[in-house]
Order: structure tokens, then C-alpha cells, then sequence
């Protein structure tokens, strides 16, 4: 049979591999029948894992890789010299066709590299940014960059608020989102050096909705879709957005069950507390893809367990169903072709 969606999965990438990860990817299958995976990493420790479900055989392969990137190696070095290690070789299988995304819970600055390096950025794409949908009180906000590019530039800034507009309207299914800058205050004269210049351009924007400058605090109340920040920033607010909401659940969970009151009051409010503690949970919305490359790369938690697993899998499917890097590509390449435009006009 020939499947639709073949999605590339590294096994021996984060915490919990290969364990947590093929038992993702086996509740996916399970869950869909158009989907196979490739699992790439030792052969005998994943089928020792494998053997422990009931599947279609047909939707699991398994490429044998001898080497693994641990977290604690410098990524560009990793990624030359271990050639055979399950995120290089699931890598390649992207790049090559073989594989139509990839997925893996590994050292993040290695899948940065990998990306970029092995499969490359889209044409007239300035950098490749993380973009994770975060949980708000008004559904999902996209937070992009969360990690990548420490160093952004404005126009990198412009180009993230792009590519978020897309990603936002595409997939997640929101009409003109809400684009805002991640500032010190709401007063556009605010902010450090980074801020103030990619501000203008961001104001001057055509093609996206730009409401202006938000305040961390007002991020989880989902007063905006589009979260624009360089990645040092932006990955503060996600680990403290995370650090929280875990915080929150143990302390509300340990009062619960302090007194013989609060067990039983915590009784009748537990169906509706679940549902809406789900709601802030994020693996609930898979992994941070890589927008802008030639190929779908997903990064999940390097604690991700089986659930965060299964979720980026089908997110990989939807990413490929809304084509959404093509998508990227030919926005920018429209921009760009308007912004010279211009200038001609100009002389």
C-alpha cells in the first residue's frame, strides 16, 4: 500500500527514548491508517519496544543507525561528524523525499542545525524560526521565535511576523491574526534597540494585522495570535509559561487534597478543573516546527512523552496537507517582488 503521509520519527532522540517515542507513534498509527513511519535509530532497542503493541506492520519501518547527538555536544560538530546518527540519517530522508517531515525530541541546537544545513531554508527566507503554539485563555497564540535565532535582525523580525500570519490562518484556522511585538510597555517609543527597528517595519507591513507592542503578562490572556520576539525572549517566556502552568497544577492539586473538605469539594469541581487545566496544557499542540525550510521538521520536548509524540505526528500531516512552507516561500517571494517594485517607482 502506498501511504500519503511518511513521516520521519527519531527514535533515539530526548529523554525518554526510545520508549515514550514509539509509543507515540504506535497510538498514532493506531488512531490513523494513512500514515507510516520511519523510525530511525537502533534497530534491536526499537523493536524490543515494538514488540510490546498490536499494530499494522505495514505502517512502521525501521532504518538501523549506530549513533546518537546527545544534548551536551556543540551542534554544528555533531551534525558533521556523526553521519550515522538517527537525527542526521531521518534528517536526509526528508531532504531526499524519502520522508515527508520529521520528528524528534533531540538536542535542540543540532535539529536547528540539521535544518538549516541539511535541508536548507526556502528561497528568501532570511532565517528559519521555532514557532510553538502556546495555550491562552482565548485558544493558541503562535510564539515565534522561540529558540533559533538569538542574534535576529529587524528584517528577520518582519519575516517572522509573516510567516506566523500564514501559519495561523493555514492551519490553525484564524482569519487575519493579530500580530504584536513582545515589548516592555504598550508605548511604541518603548523598548530596546531590536524593538524600536523592527517596530516601523512591522507598522509598514501590508499583509499582516499589526496591533502593536504586548507585555508578557498579556500573552496568556491571548490578546494577540502572533507573537513576534528573537528567540532569547521568546524562549524565557515559554520555559517561565511552562515552569507556571506545572507549578499551578501541583500547588492546586496538593490543596485539593490538604483537608477532608477539600477532597470532596475537589471531587465536584474535578471534571470541569480537568478540562480547562487541559486547555494550558502544550502538549496538547504538538511540537515547534521550523518554518521556512525546503522540508518539515518538528521539534518536540526533550521530555516529551508519548502524547506530544503522537500530537507533532498529526501536525505533520496538516503542515504537509496546507503545504504551509510552500506557502512561505511564495509570500515572501511576493513581497520581495513588491518591495523592488517600489523601489523602481521610487527612481
Amino acid at each position: 500500500m502506498e501511504y500519503k503521509n511518511v513521516i520521519a520519527i527519531d527514535a533515539m532522540g530526548g529523554d525518554n527514548s526510545p520508549a515514550e517515542i514509539i509509543k507515540g507513534a504506535i497510538e498514532a498509527i493506531n488512531e490513523r491508517a494513512d500514515i507510516k513511519l520511519r523510525l530511525f535509530g537502533d534497530k534491536d532497542k526499537i523493536e524490543t519496544e515494538l514488540n510490546k503493541y498490536t499494530y499494522n506492520k505495514e505502517q512502521i519501518g525501521i532504518t538501523h543507525t549506530t549513533e546518537e547527538i546527545s544534548c551536551n555536544e556543540a551542534p554544528a560538530m555533531a551534525i558533521k561528524k556523526k553521519k550515522d546518527s538517527s537525527l542526521v540519517v531521518a534528517i536526509k530522508s526528508v531532504k531526499s523525499g524519502e520522508c515527508d517531515a520529521i520528528v524528534s525530541a533531540g538536542s535542540s541546537g543540532a535539529i536547528l542545525v540539521g535544518g538549516q544545513v541539511l535541508i536548507g531554508k526556502g528561497k528568501g527566507v532570511k532565517r528559519a524560526p521555532l514557532a510553538p503554539l502556546t495555550p491562552t485563555a482565548k485558544g493558541v497564540s503562535l510564539l515565534i521565535d522561540c529558540g533559533a535565532n538569538v542574534d535576529a535582525r529587524p528584517e528577520h523580525l518582519l519575516q517572522f511576523a509573516q510567516m506566523g500570519s500564514i501559519y495561523m490562518e493555514d492551519v490553525v484556522g484564524v482569519k487575519n491574526p493579530r500580530v504584536a511585538i513582545v515589548n516592555i510597555g504598550a508605548e511604541e517609543a518603548k523598548g530596546n534597540a531590536l524593538v524600536k527597528e523592527t517596530y516601523p517595519l512591522l507598522k509598514a507591513c501590508k499583509n499582516i494585522n499589526f496591533i502593536g507592542s504586548i507585555e508578557a503578562r498579556d500573552i496568556p490572556k491571548g490578546e494577540a495570535d502572533v507573537i513576534v520576539t528573537e528567540a532569547f525572549v521568546g524562549n524565557v517566556i515559554l520555559k517561565l509559561e511552562e515552569g507556571l502552568a506545572s507549578t499551578l497544577i501541583h500547588v492546586i492539586k496538593e490543596g485539593m487534597m490538604s483537608t477532608t473538605r477539600s477532597k470532596i469539594g475537589g471531587l465536584l469541581v474535578k471534571p470541569a478543573l480537568k478540562d480547562t487545566l487541559k486547555t494550558f496544557d502544550a502538549t496538547e499542540y504538538g511540537g515547534a516546527p521550523l518554518l521556512g525550510l525546503k522540508g518539515l521538521v518538528v521539534k518536540i520536548h526533550g521530555s516529551a512523552k508519548a502524547k506530544e509524540t503522537k500530537t507533532a505526528i498529526f501536525q505533520c500531516v496538516t503542515f504537509k496537507e496546507q503545504r504551509i512552507n510552500e506557502k512561505i516561500v511564495a509570500h515572501l517571494a511576493e513581497e520581495m517582488a513588491q518591495a523592488k517594485e517600489e523601489k523602481a517607482g521610487e527612481q
